[in-house]
């Protein structure tokens, strides 16, 4: 068999529960970076920011959070180096809840992260949408029924149909082999390099020979009040759009189980991937709110992705179709790396027996590829996309949640080990040091704040139609990874867990036990750490004769 899975054979019935590991530091870092795509972050959450706070909220709130984002991916990149594996945040809170309580946050972080991903993926495939759609008002094409709005249920009929193309693409590409799809990494650095140099180009250009440039002033002092609220909670609304620019940088750590040498370079992805990601969006932030039609013009902007129209005032039709494309281009890839972190978060998670479905979602094809994940992902964003049909706000709803649960993640992760398991990620090789211990104080606290954000009223006064369904979505998702781990067996997760613990491809045997060995019921340990890494290596060498 000429395949990635030769390499892997010597673990004889568990191999369909072992990935390929055939990527490197470059594929580690553009899993996060590419996921985060700080360009296209940028610009669809643009309007939102500015609608609660205004130019002055947007870019103040945009320094806080690079600065304690960056914190936090420090933070977890610590634990992802001791625990490079995939499902990575969830198995991060399962071992930071330790000995008595790691089981427990486990199987809640399991849910929260499988309900971001997923939603995530559902959420971009839409937002690539929209993009396309605008085309139709530029260029003055009458759409029937009303027009596109989302109460026109005709545009929402097109919507969903392009949406699930769209999504289709993505789940197809991630069937590609491991080294294949290698070159969505590479296309997905190209697009955001295009896509920012056009940007930061073009678009002052196009601007300056046509509506101009905002004052300094303007830029630095405006403040605008969009939800109602006082105007403090409103000015703390922006953190909506400022920390979903930011978030999901874990994604380098979900595919750490095919990265080599992944207690080092899947660590170096998530914390470079955020901080990259955070040099290039202030200054984006900044040139986008100098070239900012005014607000009054902005707000009128009646058109499924307004960022459209902005382009189209700028740089006219034939400038705005080229960065469209790009954009949507750019937001595919994206979302296709979104379906990578989320299947292998998924694969990870059900191969623990945690899931329904597990014994075949947690299985891997004849080329190490969790192919039954990655098909569930698409199953079931497939499904969400499908709540577009009855009701913009019915999916608006379902993918509300799409953040808060990786944010409560983010949060609930250093709080488990300040608590629990303070000192037992101090040897990772990939470490923060005397700073793990006020890493850890300040990630917890920064990511609760956002949580609280993202859990209040979005508007005011609050009706229905504007109710933030997050809070109850977020309840029900965690209900369902409390009655999930009452229910499975917690033998059968140890058991399960004890196959996903690979070593790192170029560590050999380690001197001391991985502290999955300690959980409560170490029937996990059902080898010894010398007899697996004796297979590890066997694994190591026939992939390098290949």
């Amino acid at each position: 068999m000429s395949s990635d899975k030769d390499s892997i054979d010597t673990y004889g019935d568990e191999e369909q529960l072992i990935l390929h590991r055939t990527w490197h530091q470059f594929e580690a870092f553009m899993a996060g970076f590419g996921s985060l795509y700080v360009v296209g972050g940028a610009r669809l959450l643009y309007s939102y920011g500015l609608y609660n706070g205004g130019p002055v909220a947007l870019w103040t709130s945009m320094l806080v959070t690079i600065v304690f984002m960056t914190i936090t991916a420090a933070s977890l990149s610590e634990i992802c180096s001791s625990i490079p594996l995939s499902g990575s945040i969830y198995v991060w809170a399962a071992e930071a809840g330790g000995r008595k309580y790691g089981r427990f946050f486990g199987f809640i972080v399991a849910y929260w992260s499988s309900t971001a991903w997923t939603s995530f993926v559902a959420s971009n495939t839409q937002g690539t949408t929209n993009f396309m759609l605008t085309e139709l008002a530029v260029f003055n094409a009458y759409f029937p029924g009303g027009g596109l709005d989302s109460s026109n249920v005709k545009f929402r009929a097109v919507q969903w149909i392009v949406s699930e193309a769209f999504l289709l693409i993505a789940i197809l590409s991630n069937l590609l082999s491991p080294r294949r799809f290698a070159w969505i990494f590479k296309a997905s650095a190209l697009i955001i390099a295009v896509d920012f140099l056009l940007t930061v180009i073009w678009l002052p250009v196009g601007v300056s020979k046509t509506y101009g440039f905002q004052s300094a002033k303007w830029v630095f002092t405006e403040y605008y009040n969009g939800s109602g609220a006082p105007d403090v909670w409103n000015f703390m609304l922006v953190y909506l759009s400022t920390s979903g620019v930011l978030t999901g940088f874990d994604a380098s750590g979900h595919i750490a189980e095919e990265t080599k040498n992944a207690s080092v370079a899947s660590a170096r992805g998530m914390f470079w991937s955020c901080v990259v990601s955070g040099l290039l969006a202030f200054p984006l932030l900044i040139l986008f709110l100098f070239c900012s039609p005014s607000l009054d013009t902005l707000f009128t902007i009646a058109t499924p992705q307004p960022f459209v129209i902005i382009y189209q005032l700028a740089l006219g039709k034939g400038g705005q179709m080229v960065m469209t494309l790009v954009a949507i281009f750019g937001l595919l890839i994206n979302t296709s790396l979104a379906v990578t972190a989320a299947s292998r978060l998924i694969f990870a998670i059900a191969r623990d027996g945690i899931l329904p479905g597990s014994s075949w979602i947690g299985k891997v094809d004849k080329n190490g590829q969790p192919k039954n994940a990655i098909i569930f992902i698409g199953v079931v964003a497939a499904l969400l996309l499908c709540t577009i049909l009855p009701s913009s706000v019915a999916f608006t709803s379902l993918i509300s949640c799409g953040a808060l649960p990786t944010i409560a993640a983010y949060a609930l992760i250093p709080t488990l080990r300040l608590i629990f398991t303070r000192h037992e990620f101090a040897n990772a090789k990939w470490s923060t040091g005397r700073l793990a211990i006020p890493f850890c104080i300040i990630a917890a606290i920064w990511n609760t704040f956002l949580m609280a954000v993202l859990l209040s009223p979005l508007e005011f006064p609050v009706t229905a139609e504007n109710f933030n369904f997050a809070c109850a979505v977020f309840t029900f998702v965690t209900l369902a990874g409390a009655v999930s781990w009452w229910v499975v067996p917690e033998e059968n997760w140890l058991s399960r867990r004890a196959v996903g613990r690979i070593l790192d491809s170029t560590e050999g045997a380690r001197a001391r036990p991985h502290p999955a060995d300690r959980v409560q019921g170490g029937s996990a340990a059902a080898s010894t750490v010398g007899e697996q890494a004796k297979k590890e290596n066997e694994v190591e060498q026939a992939a390098a004769a290949r």
